[in-house]
């Protein structure tokens, strides 16, 4: 019995040796980030620069200026000495710009029409639940008032007391009066051919 306890703890030490060289990883820590070759950017701030560039190109401002740098540009390369001209006649490079440009304006254009999107959908979303709390709170409030008209209208209202009141009243003048003996003040007592040993 004694080796077979040596040797299962000869193979716990070897099997602790080969898991103790590898590196553990610890629970408790977070894992440290991995070396990347591409450079990492937050795709919120770029999504907000996309919203403001796009914001930029849909004004007025962005059409004058440009319209401004495109004057300047072709009096320049047309009315200036030929050693300053950067751009001749049919104004290549003017046209490689503006295509730039456009090449880079589309794409943040529909990348902040997406983030509208979004922002849209959560919107839409967040008016859809509150119209359904409020479609709900509006049904139960209905369900509510109809048992309180239905509970009501058990209930002896303000004038009929008031009617039964004064029908008591005459009754009792007229029983003082003497005008009808026989009438009782309740209409149970007013029933003909009442038991007098029911009551």
């Amino acid at each position: 019995m004694v080796p077979e306890r040596e040797t299962t703890t000869r193979e716990r030490a070897t099997s602790g040796a080969t898991a103790s060289s590898r590196a553990r990883a610890r629970l408790d820590q977070p894992r440290p980030p991995r070396r990347r070759l591409l450079p990492e950017w937050d795709p919120e701030s770029f999504g907000r620069l996309s919203e403001r560039v796009a914001r930029f190109l849909g004004t007025g401002r962005f059409i004058v200026w440009m319209t401004v740098v495109i004057i300047v540009w072709v009096v320049w390369n047309v009315s200036a000495p030929s050693g300053l001209r950067f751009d001749e006649y049919p104004f290549i490079f003017l046209t490689l710009v503006l295509s730039l440009q456009a090449s880079y304006a589309a794409p943040l254009i529909l990348l902040a029409q997406n983030r509208q999107d979004d922002r849209d959908r959560v919107n839409l979303e967040q008016d859809r639940k509150q119209n359904e709390r409020s479609i709900a709170d509006t049904e139960y409030l209905t369900r509510e008032i109809a048992a309180l008209r239905i509970g009501l209208g058990e209930v002896a209202t303000r004038d009929w007391i008031r009617s039964e009141l004064q029908d008591l009243v005459k009754d009792l003048e007229e029983r003082q009066n003497g005008h009808h003996p026989d009438r009782g003040v309740f209409p149970a007592d007013r029933s003909a051919g009442r038991d007098v040993h029911d009551r």
